[in-house]
């Protein structure tokens, strides 16, 4: 067994040089215009309000002007409808509807890479104000941001597909090795998955694959085959009861959780997946037909679950993985099933892949610091595009500095990221913090497990700074009903109630912007606005200190506003004009190195 698997090169070893290679062959298209069939025709990103629309267009026009992405290409950032949320479902199908009036009949020969960057990231401040997809990481130079990689990491696929789109989310990451003779072909009709083998663990959370026994023996690293029926975040007993779990045959393969445990059992996972085009536009005359939608669909869990001879319409009724239990959910689901029963699911197994989320903070902070294997896979470092004087020895290996400047006498401890910042000499940062968009010229301390990052609003037709401050295990999607039930929220791991009293505030329908049968760490109106970058965030911190320290820091003679007011009001121009001139000063000290 695993005949073509067993190679003098251990798999994390090819994951390293097949990752290294697509990096360079980007890398050689960046800024050059590709010729017709050489890469996507059409790649486009949702946004999932106009505010987001305007900062995602902002950033691309960036981009395309200093020449990070491939040109010659159509790449568009289509808005969802106003109303009610849809999901990345109904954005899918929105994105159809625009294809189609962008396009009329041309599209249907197009290939389209389909990005998902809708919703606030909400478990991942720091992409809130300008979008997950536009996440820098720590690589390349100019950095790279999650756009760039997607785009490198697919970078075969349009040569081996026919018209059609390829679906994925903007903060997951899909490494894999394949033979040197062979690429992954979305040419079958209908729905075609990529799938990688993870962990019982991690298939409860994932969508898992139910195989046709006769389309799997895991003989090579790239193999073919179809889907019996598609599980979405099951339970550990309905994979085995639905014969979704297998067995390695070679312990040195399997799947490990991030350290030395291994388990010989493994599912196989989803990640991004493709439509053909004659399966799209099945779907655009039904979303034609629907008119509106007044729910959130999932691309995932409510297209897929239609799929292959084994799918049921009992999912259609389960709503236990449904964030909102909305009026209409099961009717629209019973129709995606009718529309779609009988459509075959093919999957493209990955047997040398991995499957890497950074949407969380904890996932951000361990996959960019302690992660020793996305580290090799992908060559991540600690120090990238920055200017940091005399830390090679301070920061070693577990901080990550992204598109910063540094003083020689600032700190950053073990497990931190410094992002898009400016920091001072007498700035120490604690262990596992997230720092974003920061300029601090005076003497702070930022906690250990604490999240900061600075937004630039327009309020009166003036530029003005809140700085947002949570911990890092803070719920900021956790939603109580009622004012008596606030005491629910935790702040840095306090009551906000408790923390209410140190800020000289009090519980009211004031205190929370929108919805008030809808409250969370999201509306509770509790950041400063300042006229100053560095006020900004000795203010912010002094909430995060109070805090920590049971020490009184009055609120109620600053103007506060929630995470949601301070995004409502962002200046997009403002924040990217502070990370150009970090851009400019970085491009510069590092041109002089190279003259020295």
């Amino acid at each position: 067994m695993q005949k073509a698997m067993q190679s003098e090169a251990q798999p994390e070893i090819l994951l390293q040089r097949a990752t290294g290679e697509r990096l360079e062959r980007f890398a050689r298209l960046r800024g050059k215009t590709v010729e017709p069939g050489e890469f996507w025709d059409v790649v486009v990103i949702t946004a999932v309000d106009k505010n987001q629309e305007v900062a995602y267009q902002k950033q691309l026009s960036e981009k395309l002007k200093r020449k990070e992405l491939p040109l010659g290409v159509h790449y568009h950032v289509f808005v969802d409808p106003p109303g009610p949320k849809i999901g990345n479902g109904g954005s899918t199908l929105h994105v159809l509807q625009c294809l189609e009036e962008h396009y009329g009949d041309k599209w249907d020969s197009f290939t389209v890479l389909l990005i998902h960057s809708g919703g606030y990231s909400q478990r991942l401040p720091n992409a809130s104000a300008l979008g997950k997809i536009f996440t820098a990481l720590p690589f390349g130079d100019p950095v790279y941001q999650m756009m760039d990689l997607k785009l490198a990491m697919y970078i075969d696929f349009p040569t081996h597909m026919n018209s059609g789109i390829l679906i994925t989310c903007a903060d997951d990451i899909e490494l894999y090795n394949i033979g040197p003779t062979e690429f992954i072909r979305f040419d079958q009709p209908g729905f075609t998955a990529l799938a990688h083998p993870s962990s019982l663990a991690i298939g409860t959370t994932h969508g898992v694959f139910v195989l046709d026994p006769s389309s799997h023996s895991i003989e090579r690293e790239l193999e073919y085959g179809s889907c019996h029926r598609f599980l979405h975040k099951p339970s550990i007993e309905t994979m085995r009861q639905a014969g979704a779990v297998h067995e390695w045959y070679d312990r040195q393969l399997c799947p490990s959780e991030g350290d030395s445990t291994r388990s010989t059992e493994y599912v196989y996972t989803d990640s991004l997946f493709y439509i053909d085009h004659p399966t799209a536009a099945l779907l655009l005359k039904f979303y034609k037909q629907m008119g509106t939608l007044c729910c959130e669909i999932d691309a995932y869990g409510d297209f897929l679950q239609a799929l292959g001879p084994g799918a049921t319409q009992d999912y259609a009724k389960n709503t236990e993985n449904v964030t909102k239990k909305e009026l209409g959910l099961v009717e629209i689901r019973e129709k995606i099933f009718s529309l779609l029963k009988g459509l075959p699911l093919n999957v493209v197994l990955l047997n040398n892949s991995k499957f890497y989320h950074i949407g969380t903070t904890r996932e951000y902070l361990f996959h960019f610091t302690n992660d020793r294997n996305l580290k090799l896979e992908m060559g991540l470092l600690p120090n990238v595009f920055s200017i940091c004087q005399n830390h090679a020895e301070d920061l070693g290996e577990s901080a990550c500095i992204i598109h910063s400047v540094l003083s020689s006498r600032c700190s950053v401890a073990p497990g931190s990221v410094v992002e898009y910042s400016r920091l001072g000499p007498e700035v120490t940062v604690g262990t596992n913090s997230i720092v974003s968009g920061c300029c601090i010229s005076t003497k702070v301390d930022v906690p250990s497990n604490a999240f900061i990052t600075t937004l630039s609003m327009r309020i009166d037709g003036k530029v003005a700074y809140a700085s947002v401050v949570f911990g890092i295990e803070d719920n900021l999607k956790k939603k109580v009903a009622a004012l008596s039930e606030a005491h629910f929220l935790h702040f840095f791991g306090v009551s906000i109630g408790q923390c209410l009293e140190l800020w000289g505030l009090r519980v009211s329908e004031q205190l929370f912007s929108g919805d008030k049968t809808c409250l969370s760490l999201w509306t509770v109106r509790i950041f400063p606005v300042c006229s100053s970058l560095s006020e900004s965030v000795q203010v912010s911190l002094g909430i995060l200190n109070s805090v920590q320290n049971k020490s009184p820091f009055k609120l109620n003679g600053f103007k506060l506003l929630s995470v949601e007011e301070i995004l409502h009001s962002k200046d997009v121009e403002d924040m990217l004009k502070f990370r150009q001139q970090l851009y400019e000063e970085i491009s510069l000290q590092k041109q002089k190195e190279k003259e020295i």
